[in-house]
């Protein structure tokens, strides 16, 4: 996205001078935003996808080799199926557990994990599993994969679980703040979008209850009230009481790593975008999170999206002083995705003439 604004910015100012800055909020992007901040490479890694069949994914490392930067959605994402295969009783986090045990068997001491895109409600049951632990049902079985089969879980047993997780800090990039069940929680505000029916969020969201009571009951480890437990299908939660791991704003951890501040203090005008804007922009992701830094430093922000929902006043209290669809005649989705690029450089273009026209 930078790259094509750039072009329809320089095209409109040609002496502009633009530093393009990877960000991102523990969803798509994160990797090659940290991988650049920190010198370090992408690797690809074999894995299983959400359905359990075998898939290229991909994780990054630090250049120091110390820390590993995971996707959840490489292995364990929602882009990775079909619409028509998208189905959270069935689909499993056990990919994400594959990444995390090859990161733990190159050495790292530090995991930052970003829980966006998920094609997951399995509250992060698949991944304890592909790192050893054990979801026996009243009969002593394994549990199967999905969200489908938590309310069969009736033990758990840690014992089996990669020991070099107690050497390794575990921190997992939140985009949203969801809790693990109820009215805001993980099935019933995304489960449609991953494909389940209206009483399929209700089973759902019911499993999830049961899988935090056994937790609590189990372990002692509380989980079901926990900000952004919810991310990815419960993969929140899972990370904290399976891992032993910390839950933080994605974009307050990626904004560090990359300095963002200090090239927010450079600039005279801050560009940002994402590919829909609605209501749940203001809730920590990546463009609201860039214009209330901005905020801080005084400096105007502008937003490029491709489709914009929801009234101006959300957008303006984040601190932006203008969203920008991109489009410029009716497309379709495909259509808009496909052309996205030119899309940006023409709307970047149409923006700055606009722009020196008023500082003229």
């Amino acid at each position: 996205m930078a790259f094509h604004i750039r072009e329809g910015i320089l095209r409109a100012v040609p002496d502009a001078k633009c530093k393009l800055l990877p960000m991102a909020d523990g969803g798509e992007g994160t990797v090659e935003a940290l991988v650049k901040a920190t010198n370090g490479k992408i690797e690809k890694v074999p894995a299983h996808d959400p359905l359990m069949r075998p898939v290229n994914a991909f994780i990054g490392i630090s250049a120091d080799g110390k820390t590993a930067f995971i996707e959840m959605a490489a292995a364990s994402g929602l882009k990775l199926l079909e619409p028509k295969e998208r189905n959270p009783l069935i689909t499993t986090t056990y990919g994400t557990g594959e990444l995390i045990k090859y990161t733990l068997s190159m050495g790292c001491d530090e995991i930052i994990l970003g829980l966006g895109g998920s094609a997951t409600i399995d509250g992060g049951v698949g991944m304890a599993q592909a790192l050893g632990m054990k979801f026996k049902d009243e009969h002593g079985q394994e549990a199967s994969a999905g969200g489908g089969s938590l309310s069969s879980i009736a033990e758990i047993d840690c014992s089996q679980i990669d020991s070099r997780i107690k050497q390794c800090r575990i921190v997992a990039a939140c985009d949203v703040i969801n809790p693990l069940t109820g009215p805001k929680g993980a099935a019933i505000v995304y489960g449609l979008q991953k494909g389940a029916t209206p009483l399929m969020v209700k089973l759902l969201d019911s499993n999830l209850k049961h899988l935090a009571r056994i937790l609590n009951d189990s372990l002692g480890i509380k989980v079901e009230k926990l900000q952004g437990g919810g991310a990815a299908g419960g993969l929140g939660a899972g990370v904290v009481a399976f891992l032993n791991g910390e839950l933080k704003p994605g974009f307050d951890l990626i904004s560090k790593t990359v300095k963002l501040e200090e090239w927010i203090n450079w600039a005279d005008l801050i560009v940002t975008g994402e590919g829909k804007m609605d209501a749940q922009t203001e809730f920590g992701k990546t463009p609201a999170g860039v214009a209330k830094t901005a905020f801080q430093y005084k400096k105007p922000v502008i937003a490029f999206t491709g489709s914009l929902e929801g009234k101006p006043e959300i957008f303006y209290r984040c601190g932006f002083h203008a969203i920008i669809p991109i489009a410029d005649k009716p497309m379709t989705l495909e259509q808009s995705i496909l052309n996205a690029g030119r899309l940006l450089e023409d709307a970047a273009q149409r923006s700055f003439y606009l722009i020196g026209l008023w500082k003229t």
